[in-house]
């Protein structure tokens, strides 16, 4: 290789259009070897010198890339690489290390994807503000749209620990990017407050910027928001979050038609669709702006909160349907926050028809009885709680037959009949509607007061319907007692109570005797544990599985097995009084009629 300082008194000899391609190979040949001996310092020194200009600006752009692959190593303090790369964004012509610069971010190794989002987007903003806002449009859209994709790859901090350490960089990637869109923001702004023959020029690269500029951020509320924790104001993401909304309001983009698709005023020339955007940005907007009321002062306050229910329960089917536990939290603080602005027992019948309020709440049943994560069972159960207290009175009959019909589920079913319970009981309800009532509540009844497998129903796994089944019938039979104008209404009662104990009187019987067996048989293998585990490790012999509400037994402890039998025994007592006080009750008012 020849020497250094030979071959550069030849290059400052040479003009700058003279410069041949085998020129430009060497440069970046000996600036490489300088870098990866450590020596880039001398690089620095040599872009800097006022006589090698022209040499830079000619042959510079090909050390931008060995330039920046040094500072993403970090193997030594990069301050002379980045301050070499900052004086060659400023010397080289725009186009060109706008090129390279982009090309670098496009093609960035899968193992520095934060680093090189972090190192490149300053410089890359440096290089579009000197190429004018002329170039604005398309350019700034695809370094928008690379940033995006790359800033996606990147795992989403789980706790706030992980946000502080920031081990991906993600959090910082972050900041940068509010960073770099800010003077195209204020170049919105300011193109869409100017009136007259020089704005209008300027009118569709403005309109194609301000349409980069909404995508990647409805792109960002999706990847990286909708996955992250938004709960501590102090959190980057929040401010990632907060800065993503106020750049939505800034330029003039209507919320109301991001999340709803409403037809935007008449004179404004900037109309987007908001089909383009994914449902799922839409969702996560949705979340930030009624749950944490990020930018909410700019919401109109014209929509009605029934409105508002019934446009967000379609984000809140998609958030909930998911199992990822930021998109399930999203979705029912989304759903609980939209509930609790609608008046009680004030939703129509005709609301349920809507198949968002029919997929929801049927999500929130999943979420209940599958999710393994306890703290989201018990939210979806009070947002499934809250849910029926908005419905008004033959809404909450129809979704109760529906639950009882597609729930499957004995928990749930369970829930559901001791809200039919609250609905005939003046004290919960205050009036009770007419669809708790007469042929109405009887046909309720009918459905709630059942044993739907008949003899082979295993009471342990439907100890929770079949309890307050028999809580309802018990208060039903005590209210109508005294009525003697309600007869017929009693008859029914009493051939319904008669054919129900009938049924479950043969389920006890058949349910005690084969949990006391196993409660029998537990006990005598604890007494005797040790034998019975080297006979276990001689026999290979699986322990005798027993289901109780879709767990096993087998998978138990020997003390927790001892507890759930124990407490199915208790269980089984409890529904043997119950029986005994309704038959009571009705034999009871036959025995004093006259």
């Amino acid at each position: 290789m020849p020497k250094f300082k030979d071959v550069v008194e030849k290059w400052r000899k040479t003009p700058e259009n003279k410069f041949k391609q085998k020129d430009r190979e060497l440069c970046i040949q000996i600036g490489s070897a300088c870098i990866d001996q450590g020596e880039s310092a001398k690089v620095l020194d040599f872009i800097k010198e006022e006589k090698n200009q022209g040499i830079v600006r000619a042959l510079g752009l090909g050390l931008l890339q060995p330039l920046v692959k040094e500072i993403l190593k970090r193997k030594q303090n990069p301050v002379h690489c980045e301050a070499a790369v900052t004086h060659l964004v400023q010397v080289c012509k725009p186009k060109e290390v706008f090129d390279n610069l982009f090309g670098q971010l496009e093609d960035c190794d899968p193992g520095f994807i934060g680093e090189t989002v972090i190192v490149l987007l300053p410089h890359l903003q440096t290089v579009l503000l000197q190429l004018g806002d002329g170039c604005w449009g398309p350019c700034v859209g695809a370094v928008l749209k690379v940033a995006q994709r790359q800033v996606a790859r990147l795992p989403v901090p789980y706790t706030r620990q992980q946000e502080k350490s920031d081990t991906h960089g993600l959090c910082k990637c972050c900041a940068v990017l509010l960073d770099f869109l800010r003077p195209f923001v204020v170049e919105v702004k300011t193109g869409a407050s100017k009136k007259g023959a020089a704005s209008a020029t300027k009118g569709p690269a403005n309109d194609r910027l301000r349409e980069d500029i909404v995508k990647f951020c409805m792109l960002s509320l999706r990847e990286p928001l909708l996955q992250a924790i938004l709960q501590d104001p102090s959190s980057p993401f929040w401010t990632f979050a907060t800065g993503i909304m106020a750049i939505l309001t800034e330029i003039h983009k209507p919320l109301p038609e991001l999340l709803f698709n409403q037809p935007m005023r008449r004179g404004d020339e900037f109309i987007s669709k908001a089909s383009s955007d994914s449902e799922e940005s839409r969702a996560c907007l949705a979340y930030l702006l009624f749950v944490q009321l990020i930018a909410m002062e700019t919401f109109p306050a014209i929509f009605s909160p029934v409105y508002l229910l019934q446009r967000n329960m379609e984000y809140v089917n998609l958030l909930s349907a998911r199992k990822d536990e930021a998109w399930l939290t999203k979705g029912l603080d989304l759903c609980e926050k939209s509930l609790e602005r609608v008046e009680g027992c004030s939703l129509p019948v005709e609301i349920l028809e809507l198949r968002s309020f029919y997929t929801v709440p049927q999500n929130l049943v999943q979420i209940m009885t599958v999710c393994p994560m306890k703290h989201l069972q018990t939210k979806a159960l009070h947002v499934f709680q809250l849910f029926i207290d908005k419905l008004n009175g033959e809404a909450k009959h129809r979704f109760f037959r529906c639950m009882m019909k597609t729930s499957h589920h004995a928990g749930v079913e369970g829930h559901v009949i001791k809200n039919i319970k609250n609905q005939v009981d003046p004290a919960k309800c205050g009036q009770v509607s007419c669809w708790f009532s007469g042929e109405h509540l009887l046909s309720l009844l009918q459905m709630a007061v059942c044993v739907p497998k008949g003899v082979e129903t295993d009471l342990l796994h439907g100890m929770d319907r079949v309890m307050e089944s028999l809580n309802l019938l018990r208060f039903l039979l005590i209210k109508e007692k005294e009525k003697s104008s309600s007869k017929s209404m009693w008859a029914e009662l009493c051939k319904l109570a008669a054919s129900y104990l009938k049924i479950l009187r043969v389920c006890l019987s058949m349910s005690r005797s084969y949990y006391g067996a196993e409660l029998k048989t537990l006990k005598e293998n604890q007494k005797n544990k040790a034998k019975e585990r080297r006979e276990a490790r001689k026999m290979k012999k699986p322990v005798r599985e027993i289901n109780v509400k879709d767990e096993k037994l087998s998978d138990m402890s020997e003390m927790e097995q001892h507890q759930v039998l124990q407490c199915a025994m208790v269980t089984f007592d409890l529904m043997d009084s119950l029986t005994v006080r309704i038959e009571e009750l009705t034999e009871d008012r036959v025995a004093r009629e006259p």
